[in-house]
């Protein structure tokens, strides 16, 4: 028997059936399909229909490829969520994360419930998109879907509802809608009001790990499948692919990396310290009454976006032409702060970038390769910065930097990385999240003794691929140029 993983990225989704075999454990991907966003006049959306159509078929598929379905989770991207009417029926799309609405939000919440008074609370990063700004912005606009909904479900419970009729939250997504409790675990009652909704709006939180129950009648008929229990994974994609980070010691350091790249560790407390807020670093639940310390860092969206621009224009190169043009493209020309929040939604992004080179006076990436390779070395770079500063947080060193996700595919970013942050990358598994997806299905079932276990199949069944740091001396003078330029604390 196997148990299925859907995991939900911010561009494509995918199913993946895991089961453990002589000690292994082996997945297979069973449906992989695109998560496009829609514009429709001013507002960005999720065709959150789509994807639970095609939830669906990745459990048919299943189903016709012979698979006993024992278990079923979701993980996705986290902050966004759909709202639901009184009669049980969702009653609009939900927002994405990178539209407009929530501009300015921030400093009028800030306002009202004060900036140090929210990290003391919550413990997390401040980004403008945060769901508590999102809430904000719908009350601000007297939005008639919110007077109008009965409850909040963020997108992985809400498409775990459809599939079970059952509202409940999952508490690591639930940790980053900047409404809970970082050390209590539960919402947060001035905040709540603050912001100005009701506090019957939001579910009842579960741990990752809890079964919420199995399938509903109509959905077994229109599947012709039994009643599969539906269990709350770790629903943060990111909390998912740290539980399958292949590490053996307690103590370690993960970058998940994909359309975004957040790096951290993982540890038993919150920091909630000045040092950390003025940073800006963020406290995120974690598998097993953890915490994830991390940051967000705006990843391979930038290359995702230039490649966009370029498809429009007729430029039409893969993923891995890209690289080979980066690789060819002269180092260390010139860097960006890769969080600047002028990256977060451009129309143009190779525009973009070039304008800020322009503007912090360093010669200008013209070519596809030299902007490619201006946004490789930059995220190398602050992955630095974020490394060493993780390590002052949490007292720790680390030897080396664990990455997992999509992102170990692009190979000149794990060598750039590596040179420098100045120490080893081990780069595994690919698939994290939809992996730790499964790993949580598993411990539920009994047939995983614990996480630490888990993380020791994981290796064993996967490998890592190592890159040692090399030119170190040419990438701390790049490092040094980089704190500049950008205006980083150094």
């Amino acid at each position: 028997m196997s148990v299925l993983a859907f995991d939900l990225g911010a561009s494509s989704g995918r199913a993946v059936a895991g089961r453990l075999e002589n000690g292994r454990l082996v997945v297979e991907e069973i449906h992989r399909f695109p998560n496009d966003p829609v514009q429709v006049g001013n507002r960005l959306y999720w065709d959150i229909l789509r994807l639970y159509h095609e939830i669906k078929q990745g459990v048919i598929k299943a189903r016709q490829a012979g698979i006993d379905v024992r278990s079923i989770g979701i993980d996705s991207w986290a902050v966004d969520f759909g709202l639901i009417g009184a009669n049980g029926e969702l009653i609009a799309n939900p927002y994405h994360y990178r539209d407009h609405h929530t501009d300015g939000m921030m400093d009028e919440v800030f306002a009202k419930l004060g900036k140090a008074n929210i990290y003391a609370k919550t413990g997390l990063q401040f980004l403008q998109f945060n769901t508590m700004y999102q809430l904000a912005a719908l009350v601000k606009a007297d939005n008639p879907a919110l007077a109008a909904a009965d409850k909040l479900l963020m997108i992985p419970d809400l498409l775990r509802y459809f599939l079970t009729g059952i509202m409940k939250g999952e508490y690591t997504n639930a940790s980053t809608t900047q409404l809970l409790g970082a050390e209590s675990r539960a919402w947060d009652a001035e905040l709540v009001a603050g912001v100005g909704v009701k506090p019957s709006l939001l579910p009842d939180v579960v741990q990752p790990g809890s079964l919420v129950g199995p399938l509903t009648p109509r959905v077994q008929e229109e599947l012709i499948v039994g009643p599969i229990p539906v269990v709350a994974v770790a629903e943060h994609d990111t909390a998912s692919a740290v539980v399958a980070v292949p590490a053996l010691d307690a103590d370690f350091a993960y970058l998940s990396c994909g359309t975004w790249s957040l790096l951290g560790t993982e540890l038993d407390h919150p920091v909630l310290t000045e040092q950390a807020l003025a940073w800006n670093f963020t406290n995120e639940g974690g598998y097993g009454g953890t915490y994830r310390l991390l940051k967000n860092i705006m990843g391979l969206w930038l290359v995702q976006e230039c490649k966009r621009t370029w498809d429009k224009e007729g430029k039409n190169h893969s993923f891995a032409e890209l690289v080979k043009l980066a690789e060819a493209a002269a180092p260390h020309a010139a860097y960006i702060d890769p969080d600047d929040d002028q990256f977060l939604a451009p129309s143009d992004m190779p525009a973009q970038i070039r304008a800020y080179c322009r503007a912090t006076g360093q010669p200008v990436p013209e070519t596809e390769g030299a902007v490619i390779r201006c946004v490789l070395e930059s995220l190398a770079l602050k992955y630095r910065w974020v490394l060493e500063r993780t390590e002052r947080l949490a007292g720790k060193t680390f030897g080396g930097l664990h990455i997992v996700g999509g992102g170990i595919q692009n190979e000149l970013l794990c060598r750039m990385t590596a040179n420098a942050i100045r120490r080893p990358v081990w780069a595994g598994p690919a698939e994290g999240s939809a992996i730790g997806n499964v790993l949580v299905q598993l411990i539920a079932a009994g047939d995983i003794p614990d996480l630490a276990a888990g993380r020791r199949i994981v290796r064993d069944s996967f490998g890592v691929a190592e890159y040692a740091p090399e030119d170190l001396d040419a990438w701390a003078a790049a490092y040094e140029r980089f704190v500049r330029v950008t205006k980083l604390e150094a």
